[in-house]
């Protein structure tokens, strides 16, 4: 194998590739990158077993074709040194040379027929989801997806796609995220996506998209890449169940005063006591030092009483960051009980602080 291409090409895609490689033990061949030169193009793969990335170009010039793996990281270290314009890249004696004027570097190769074979999309079955809409779905529900939770359908979000409509859901335990759309396919399916498959998603699909998936495989295919990863292997809480089917108290609120409010008190605390009075509403800090921060809108509120939610600042503010509108809404019922966070098709349920 033998090519030269620009270094901005190059340093681009295994920039991307990074998140897909086998980071702790370098010895594995998924810390490598696999990478094909054919008659017309260049292809690299990266993958951690659990995801995998693959994009390819024909902006390189070929002078010899074939096949190599070489560690992902340091490649992407050599060529980032590198000055802009034409690199080099050729394989001699099993070992991957890339030079470029007076700078010559080398890295070992472990054998390309060992690299982990990716799932094909050809003959999937398809799911019909625009672009758009799941990444600005996946974007509002991935705050509330739990982390190293032992019940592993946790550490994902649900895409659950009814007749009429597809969810997409994430919880935490604490609260529960939902993003409705229209389904306009018709079909039915529920599957569960890892949180760093879905964070990796977000980074890489703007564009028209086409989703395939089998019993243990989400593949996305659009013209510049091609995406895969395992899905979780679980049943996910019946989240209906969870949102309130009625408020006593619906409030129109303003987002930019309430963050604004919000993390002021979240210099002290990450635990705020919100109280809805008629014509105001306080934010105090709830901390065990003695320390104390306070501060308040004017609001009308209407509410003929006092009335004292707490929460975890952390969970109105992820909602709060993901919306575009200037206004949400939120429903309340008794102040020990879950809230309602709403902005259009998404809602967020959040368990209040018992104090």
């Amino acid at each position: 194998m033998k090519i030269t291409v620009s270094k901005s090409i190059i340093e681009n895609i295994l920039v991307y590739a990074q998140p897909f490689l086998e980071k702790k033990d370098t010895s594995q061949i998924t810390s490598h990158v696999y990478v094909n030169v054919n008659d017309s193009k260049l292809t690299i793969k990266a993958t951690d077993y659990e995801i995998g990335f693959e994009v390819s170009t024909d902006k390189i010039n070929i002078i010899a074709t074939g096949s190599i793996t070489a560690n992902g990281k340091k490649l992407l270290d050599i060529i980032r040194i590198l000055k802009d314009g034409e690199i080099n890249l050729e394989v001699k004696n099993e070992m991957l040379y890339i030079s470029q004027s007076h700078s010559k570097f080398k890295l070992p190769t472990f054998s390309y027929n060992e690299f982990p074979e990716f799932p094909s999309y050809e003959g999937k079955s398809r799911i019909t989801i625009e672009s758009h809409s799941l990444i600005e779905s996946l974007k509002k529900i991935t705050p509330a997806i739990d982390t190293n939770n032992p019940k592993f359908e946790l550490n994902g979000a649900l895409i659950d796609i009814r007749e009429d409509s597809i969810n997409f859901a994430s919880t935490d335990t604490r609260r529960l995220a939902i993003v409705n759309i229209p389904n306009q396919s018709g079909s039915e399916l529920s599957i569960i996506i890892p949180k760093k498959a879905i964070i990796e998603i977000q980074k890489l699909f703007f564009d028209n998209i086409e989703l395939y998936y089998d019993e243990t495989n989400l593949i996305i295919h659009s013209e510049q890449y091609t995406f895969f990863t395992k899905l979780i292997n679980g049943k996910f809480p019946e989240y209906s169940r969870i949102i309130p089917k009625e408020v006593n108290n619906t409030l129109v609120l303003p987002k930019a005063i309430m963050i604004d409010s919000i993390k002021q008190i979240t210099t002290i605390s990450s635990d705020v006591k919100i109280t809805f009075l008629n014509n105001f509403i306080t934010f105090e800090s709830l901390s065990d030092d003695n320390i104390e921060a306070k501060t308040e809108i004017s609001y009308n509120t209407n509410f003929t009483e006092e009335f004292v939610i707490a929460i975890n600042s952390k969970y109105l503010l992820d909602f709060l960051n993901t919306i575009n509108s200037s206004e949400f809404s939120i429903g309340l019922n008794e102040g020990n009980l879950p809230f309602l966070l709403v902005d259009g098709n998404f809602k967020t349920v959040v368990m209040p602080i018992v104090i």
